[in-house]
């Protein structure tokens, strides 16, 4: 059984809430879960506490038994500093798309200017 550490939807239409919950990998995201942790609040502002209220001693317990934290979780978790994240790696997504482009065609010019060796007869 994989377990991880996600956030389960709670709130209504148009005002989300989520429960940051301990569950079995193949439960639904908003069904059954093993113990809840805590909450966050996406529409407080960032610089409130009541944004995110989690009992990380629980968390550190359920890292230590092998679960495994979502993208999201992990975020607080690095934040709070207590497992670090790993950073993304695709680095063409951080580039604008007009710059890839200029940044393609560039690399175009300077192939097509580049010298070609002689061929050796």
């Amino acid at each position: 059984m994989s377990v991880v550490i996600r956030m389960a939807r709670a709130g209504t239409k148009k005002r989300p809430f989520y429960h940051v919950v301990v569950a079995d990998s193949r439960y639904p995201r908003d069904g059954r879960f093993i113990e809840r942790l805590g909450y966050f609040n996406p529409l407080l502002p960032k610089d409130k506490k009541e944004r995110l209220v989690v009992d990380f001693e629980k968390i550190k317990a359920w890292l230590a038994k092998g679960a495994q934290p979502s993208d999201r979780v992990s975020r607080f978790l690095d934040a709070e500093g207590i497992k670090k994240r790993e950073p993304r790696k695709n680095p063409e997504k951080a580039i604008p798309r007009k710059q890839r482009k200029a940044n393609a065609e560039e690399a175009a010019k300077q192939a097509a200017a580049a010298p070609k060796p002689a061929p050796a007869a």
